[in-house]
């Protein structure tokens, strides 16, 4: 379970915990007082030894001019793993070196100020787990009659784009890549359009407008913008702005290409506009449960009672979504850290970034040696494994069922403090009983906050109104 409840209402969080106690007894970790949990090893390094297949519904519910869909992580997805390369002994260290990646992507980005760096809808969202990836996918039909594509969910992006037929060169999906040909809804986008103008370093080719993207991993996706009919189950959503993508390489194993949520006008989100009024919201199931997530859109999925956030607007980076972080809690303590190392600088440095598509939350150096080492203090009865990838801090808990556990807090602007469960800072890198304290320093002064802390938590985006809910749902 998670906790969220206003900072000068304490004795609130102890009737929430008695509560907690007494009703949720099958979650990996119990929270006892306000200070420590009971984690459930066993339970928790279920996931990375069983691997049921997970059946993804085809029907989708729409009510109150919301669209309601299925997320479901992709490591209980078959269907994916077939395409794999990876073997399953370096499936975590290939999931830390994608991850890495990603965090330096975003920085660059962010570094440069450019969103990259050029050389009521909704829908399947999947975890990467298995392909060695943090992201998400949703499962849309793309054209008409729509043809079913995986594709990358990311928070952090402005386009969205499939690899298209004919494919001068293409990296291997997991259904056929889109023909465009074959769809009577296809429309190209010319240049000197309101559309192509819109488009982050368009450029013009036998009056076509073209569209470069190249990612600071070194991915890259190139081709020509294209007006089309996305279907998401039984919603059809008509002229939406596509990439589509002749040349593409690199990191989107499997997917067909990339959804972008983003805060700009090209997102889907933003494209969408008054029909969702800007709002979505998203539920990331939490891992080797065998539960599903959502992902929703439209104003009536705002829901009462969310302890909601303002969100922060970077003009250098208008992509992505910040929020305030006043602070960092163990074992109930809030943990002495300056709040300007979490702000945004003059420059548009630094600040917290909530990121869909970077697994382990990043941390400033200062803020991340301070945090771990009071963590480390209320882990010193612990038995220590050595340091894993980019983890420096482990635990050997082979042989242990249940362990006594600080808590760990986000202490928001507002008030809020939002406390997660153990399995979203603990967890396993191998299935031998090692768990890792799932948070790493940051090169740079930027904070993100990654998906492994947010699994299991409904996170709303009201982006009209600039605010940012967490809960009071879990998933």
């Amino acid at each position: 379970m998670f906790l969220f409840v206003p900072s000068q209402n304490i004795p609130l969080l102890l009737i929430l915990l008695i509560f907690s106690l007494t009703t949720n007894n099958t979650t990996s970790s119990l929270t006892i007082n306000s200070t420590h949990e009971i984690f459930n090893v066993k339970q928790a390094i279920t996931p990375l030894e069983t691997h049921e297949k997970i059946h993804v519904a085809d029907e989708n519910v729409q009510e109150n001019g919301t669209l309601k869909l299925e997320l479901i992580h992709r490591d209980k997805l078959q269907i994916l793993s077939r395409f794999s390369t990876y073997n399953k002994s370096n499936i975590f260290e290939d999931r830390m070196d994608r991850d890495s990646k990603r965090v330096s992507s975003i920085m660059q980005r962010i570094t440069n100020g450019v969103g990259y760096r050029v050389d009521g809808f909704g829908s399947d969202v999947v975890s990467g787990m298995d392909q060695g990836s943090g992201e998400y996918f949703v499962r849309i039909g793309v054209g008409s009659p729509p043809k079913d594509q995986y594709m990358v969910l990311d928070s952090g992006s402005d386009i969205v784009w499939v690899q298209c037929q004919p494919c001068t060169q293409c990296y291997h999906q997991s259904d056929p890549v889109f023909d465009p040909s074959l769809s009577v809804s296809f429309t190209g986008v010319p240049c000197r359009t309101p559309v192509c103008d819109r488009v982050e370093n368009s450029g013009c080719h036998a009056g076509r407008c073209k569209y470069e993207v190249m990612y600071g991993d070194g991915s890259y996706t190139k081709g020509t913008m294209a007006i089309e009919t996305l279907t998401f189950g039984h919603v059809t959503v008509k002229n939406v702005a596509i990439g589509c993508g002749h040349s593409n390489s690199g990191m989107f194993t499997a997917a067909a290409g990339l959804l972008g949520l983003g805060g700009g006008s090209m997102s889907l989100v933003g494209q969408l506009g008054g029909q969702t009024g800007g709002a979505f919201s998203y539920c990331l199931v939490s891992r080797g449960t065998g539960s599903t997530g959502s992902l929703e859109f439209g104003r009536g999925v705002l829901p009462m009672g969310a302890a909601w956030v303002p969100l922060i607007r970077n003009p250098l980076t208008p992509s992505f979504y910040y929020i305030g972080l006043l602070g960092l809690g163990v074992g109930g303590v809030q943990v002495p850290i300056s709040e300007d190392v979490f702000k945004i600088t003059e420059l548009g440095d630094g600040g917290v970034v909530m990121d869909t598509g970077t697994a382990v939350t990043r941390l400033p150096s200062v803020a991340y040696v301070a945090f771990r080492d009071a963590f480390l203090v209320e882990t010193a009865s612990l038995p220590r494994a050595p340091a894993v990838s980019i983890f420096d801090t482990c635990y050997d808990l082979d042989g242990f069922v249940t362990v006594r556990v600080p808590t760990v807090s986000f202490f928001l602007s507002g008030g809020q403090i939002l406390t997660l469960p153990a399995r979203n800072f603990l967890i396993p890198v191998n299935d031998k009983g090692t768990f890792c304290f799932a948070f790493a320093p940051s090169p740079t002064g930027l904070s993100i906050i990654g998906n492994i802390q947010q699994e299991g938590i409904q996170i709303s985006f009201d982006g009209a109104n600039g605010f940012v809910g967490f809960g009071p749902n879990i998933c």
